[in-house]
Formats: C-alpha cells, sequence, structure tokens
C-alpha cells in the first residue's frame, strides 16, 4: 500500500426519520439563543414549519437563498444577522441553503445547524463557492463546516423524481472526483465507492416509485458518504467545469453537474484506472461515463447544457475561463479535449469512451 494522508472533519450527523424533532437540543449543545432560521423563497413555508421545533430560539428567517451563493445575497442576509443579534444559523433545503449559511459563517464564524432535504451533499464540506461578476470562486476554511447536520429521511419523503435524481447525480460527482483527486487516500475511496453504490441502487427505485422510504434512506445516506469526501480531498476537472458554467450562465446546479458528469469522467478516465475500476463495481458498469451517462438518461434527466441555459457559440469562452487557475487534474487539461468534451455536453451526446 502507498503512502497516505487522511484528514477526518469534525461534525455531528444525526441521521434517521423524526430526526428534526432533535433540533432543541442540538440547538442547546450549541448555546444557541438566537437563530437566523434560511431557506430559498421555495422552501420558506417548509422553513418555517421546521423552526417551529426551535422555539423563541428562532427569532428571524431570511428566505432568499439562490443558487451559486452570489455575494449580494450574503450582503443582504448579513444585515439580518447584525440587526437581530444572531448566535447561530438553521439552514433548511439543499445546496443554495447551505451555500447561504457557510457564506454567513465563514464571515462571523457563527455555529451552523443543517437540515438538508436533497441530496446536495454540501453540508459534509467545509467548502464554499461564491459567485460575484459572472465568476465563481471557491475556498476551503474551517469556519465553513457545518457543526450539526440533521438528516430526516422524512424531509426527503416528497422530493419530486426530476430533482432527486439530478441532486443524486450532483452526490455521485462528489465521490468520483474524491475517487482520483490528488490527496486520495484509501478510507476515503472506501466511502466513496459505497456512496456512489447506494445512490445508484436509490435513484432507480425512487424513479419507480416515490414513497420508497428505504430508497430514500439509501440515497440520502450516499449523499452524506459522497459529501464526505469531497470536504476531505481536493476537487479536479469535473468542479472547475461545474463553477465556471455556474458562475457564467447561471445554470441550475443539480442538473448541470448531471449534464457534465459523464463527459468528465470520460475525459480522465485512461489517467484513473483504479479510480475507474471502484467506480464500474460502484455503478455496475463495464463503461463508467457511459454508465452514469445511461443511468441518468433513462430515469429523465437533462443531458444537454444548451437546453439547460447555455449560450450558443459560448463553449470557446467557458474553456478558456476553466483553464484560467484551473484545478489540478489526473489528466493535462488541454483546450482541444475540453472543446470537445463541453461541446458533447452542450449538445447532450453520449460520452466520448476509448
Amino acid at each position: 500500500m502507498e503512502n497516505f494522508v487522511y484528514n477526518g472533519n469534525p461534525g455531528r450527523v444525526i441521521f434517521g426519520r423524526g430526526t428534526i424533532a432533535r433540533l432543541p437540543e442540538e440547538a442547546e449543545r450549541l448555546k444557541a439563543r438566537r437563530i437566523l432560521v434560511l431557506s430559498t423563497p421555495e422552501q420558506a413555508e417548509q422553513a418555517s414549519a421546521i423552526a417551529r421545533h426551535m422555539g423563541s430560539r428562532a427569532v428571524a428567517t431570511y428566505s432568499k437563498a439562490q443558487m451559486h451563493t452570489p455575494v449580494e445575497v450574503t450582503a443582504d442576509a448579513m444585515r439580518y444577522v447584525e440587526q437581530h443579534a444572531i448566535d447561530a444559523l438553521l439552514s433548511v433545503g439543499g445546496g443554495s441553503t447551505t451555500g447561504l449559511g457557510k457564506a454567513i459563517a465563514f464571515r462571523t464564524d457563527l455555529p451552523q445547524i443543517v437540515v438538508p432535504t436533497t441530496y446536495a451533499g454540501s453540508e459534509a464540506t467545509p467548502i464554499l463557492g461564491e459567485t460575484e461578476s459572472g465568476r465563481k470562486v471557491t475556498k476551503s476554511d474551517p469556519r465553513i463546516l457545518p457543526e450539526v447536520i440533521v438528516y430526516d429521511v422524512d424531509l426527503t419523503m416528497t422530493l419530486p423524481v426530476s430533482l432527486s435524481v439530478t441532486s443524486g447525480i450532483n452526490a455521485v460527482a462528489h465521490a468520483v472526483e474524491a475517487l482520483y483527486a490528488k490527496e486520495a487516500n484509501p478510507i476515503i475511496s472506501l466511502m466513496a465507492e459505497e456512496g456512489i453504490t447506494a445512490i445508484a441502487r436509490a435513484l432507480p427505485r425512487i424513479h419507480s416509485n416515490l414513497g420508497d422510504e428505504d430508497a430514500r434512506a439509501d440515497a440520502l445516506y450516499g449523499a452524506w458518504l459522497c459529501g464526505v469526501c469531497l470536504g476531505s480531498v481536493g476537487m479536479a476537472l469535473h468542479h472547475k467545469l461545474c463553477h465556471t458554467l455556474g458562475g457564467m450562465f447561471n445554470l441550475p446546479h443539480a442538473q448541470m453537474h448531471t449534464a457534465v458528469l459523464p463527459h468528465a469522467i470520460a475525459y480522465n478516465a485512461d489517467a484513473t484506472p483504479a479510480a475507474m475500476a471502484r467506480l464500474g463495481r460502484a455503478l455496475g458498469a463495464a463503461d463508467p461515463a457511459a454508465g452514469i451517462f445511461d443511468l441518468a438518461k433513462g430515469l429523465g434527466a437533462t443531458m444537454s447544457l444548451k437546453d439547460l441555459g447555455m449560450s450558443d457559440g459560448s463553449v470557446d469562452a467557458a474553456v478558456e475561463q476553466a483553464m484560467s487557475n484551473a484545478y489540478w487534474n489526473p489528466r493535462e487539461l488541454e483546450k482541444r479535449g475540453l472543446t470537445d468534451l463541453l461541446e458533447r455536453a452542450f449538445r447532450g451526446d453520449a460520452p466520448k469512451t476509448a
């Protein structure tokens, strides 16, 4: 076995059904007395209902979270933090709300309790991606990592099939990159394979039966594992491309990750045979890139970036930005190869595999 370094991020996880009933005791553990409840506009009602578990501790609500965490939204939310003397945050929802909570925590070091309602997985990472002036920039810092995650399977039971699929594939992307990250290690690789396996097993069952409790639990469990993977090792080509596209075109987050992932896997496949072997085993596919494409498309996901809102004639500009200040990647970033990758993803073609 080769030498490796493993860093375990601190954090408390409550997993199960009906676990939101434990929110008051988690707030007490953090000595939180004045909590700001965060959500998107679409989940404001759900967030308010969950916040009622906190009683008088929930002193204010901010329901304007947006995907890709625009800095102007964070600045607006910071005014609520100051006006209400907030001493803790409760984020209810998916990656957009979690991102806003992280952005506030990065600026204030306030403790965070996150109640995920999708399979985003970002709640398990100390990574924040913020968008300003059409560019999404990521940073990692201990202040960004939430202190407590309360996973309640019951909250995911009505998550629409379409969002369940793309949210799940988005989580898979975290683990895929962890398998071939520069800092990859045996512990994270075990978690990555287990997380991908759980989600790949769950999504077809959710597609067939929205109310399959065991499948919902598998998907949420897998999403957590995949998030831990991303939070423990670095990112590579897939996340760089998605951060570029998200910042430039404001594409829907989970759907964009779903459309790009098969092509990023295909680009790196020959350079990462051990990672591809694990990924193929997790997916039950001889060709992992084709396997993830077929899984997503077969479950109804939109696989064309054009259909998601990317502009005609914009591939070259996206490639230029992605290659500037690029993340480490197992295969050298080549302009021609990246252009072909994004053109295929733009059209919604199957990945180009060896």
